[in-house]
């Protein structure tokens, strides 16, 4: 049937053998290239250039600006702009609600709903900034039974050093 080993041993041979790759010239027959070669160096060879190429590429195309062709990847400048853009935006909708409180005090002012003695820019823009929410802080019983094993497993690490 089929012999392992035999193969194996031909395999090993093929690889091996050193075979002679000549580069002639047609008209005259002259020999312009010669170079011994064995199979396994011709498959290093081509493996070794098929991962510089890959290497080579992959660097080209991540750190350079032609990254931004490839979908998904967006260019600095416009992660920058784009940062920008809403760091102004958020400041100006901040200037637009205290404009707005503003303008809705005047209107006050105007139909006689407030007395001008107690119209005042600061409390107005006072009444629009936004409080934080205070939660309850307190631990609950899991927290402070939690608190309570851990102090006691350090206490015990501590002994046991």
């Amino acid at each position: 049937m089929f012999n392992k080993g035999l193969f194996r041993q031909k395999l090993k041979e093929n690889l091996f053998n050193k075979r002679r790759l000549i580069i002639l010239n047609e008209d005259t027959f002259e020999e312009t290239f010669s170079l011994k070669l064995t199979l396994m160096n011709v498959f290093i060879v081509l493996g070794l250039g098929a991962i510089f190429i890959i290497f080579i590429t992959t660097f080209i195309i991540a750190f350079t600006p032609l990254r931004e062709f490839i979908p998904g990847y967006s260019s600095s400048k416009l992660k920058r702009d784009a940062t920008v853009l809403a760091l102004k935006s958020d400041s100006l909708t901040q200037a637009l609600e205290y404009n707005e409180a503003y303008i809705k005090s005047l209107k006050k002012v105007l139909t006689g709903e407030l007395e001008f003695a107690k119209f005042n820019k600061d409390s107005i823009l006072s009444s629009v900034e936004e409080i934080p929410v205070e939660g309850n802080l307190s631990a609950t019983k899991e927290e402070l039974e939690l608190r309570k094993r851990v102090t006691k497993e350090e206490q015990s690490y501590q002994k046991n050093k």
